[in-house]
């Protein structure tokens, strides 16, 4: 069923406090107003110049809105969303581009210049498909260039042929229960020294030492 729209493209909010007499507003008062908003449209949508939505505190440039009040999209020019691009849809949303170009082309470009880009899923499945996939973190200084992945439950990493992981300074495994290493024709361990410790060291360390290992991982 759809929803009623704002119709109202001016408006002057209702004042903060009764000891304001009508059309006396205070001077910090967030109520948007204008004299020259229009709007043209039907029963079906309309596109609005300068509306002023429902809670008066931004005004919209452009407003396109269709019959339902929940499917349109808002190019809003001050108030807390300033300079914000709103589209809402209450079904599907599709993006469909480079149908005239080539595989290694550039066909959508998403450029956030500052600040984050937020993908939720709050009841869903985020998917990835592609006959590659890239993940590149470019920061620096140990803080920053950075890709974190954490679960609730499982990780898995499930390849047909290879799983590699190289690391110039250091690459740790660690399990709070237990740890398996299988492999069901040849495994083979390079280092130049090799040494293990199990947490008997923390009773007494052994000859060539171990104690201090086991503490770091306890």
């Amino acid at each position: 069923m759809a929803t009623p729209q704002n119709r109202i493209n001016t408006r002057v909010g209702a004042p903060r406090s009764s000891a304001y007499a009508e059309g006396s507003l205070p001077a910090n008062n967030t109520s948007k107003k204008n004299y020259t908003a229009i709007r043209y449209g039907n029963d079906h949508g309309s596109i609005s110049f300068g509306h002023i939505h429902k809670d008066a505190s931004v005004t919209s440039d452009v407003l396109l809105q269709a019959s339902d009040g929940r499917h349109g999209l808002t190019m809003d020019k001050d108030g807390q969303r300033k300079g914000w691009t709103t589209i809402t849809s209450p079904g599907n949303m599709s993006i469909k581009a480079g149908m005239d170009n080539v595989e290694a082309q550039d066909t959508i470009f998403i450029n956030a210049e500052n600040g984050n880009i937020d993908i939720v899923a709050a009841n869903g499945k985020i998917r990835l498909q592609g006959t590659d996939i890239e993940l590149i973190a470019v920061g620096e200084g140990g803080s920053k260039g950075n890709v974190r992945i954490k679960a609730n439950e499982n990780i898995e990493l499930d390849a047909d042929n290879k799983v590699l992981i190289n690391a110039k300074t250091m690459y740790k495994l660690a399990s709070a229960g237990r740890a398996e290493i299988v492999a069901s024709s040849c495994m083979a361990i390079y280092s130049s020294i090799v040494r293990g410790v199990t947490d008997s060291v923390a009773n007494k360390d052994s000859k060539v030492g171990g104690r201090n290992f086991q503490i770091i991982n306890q």
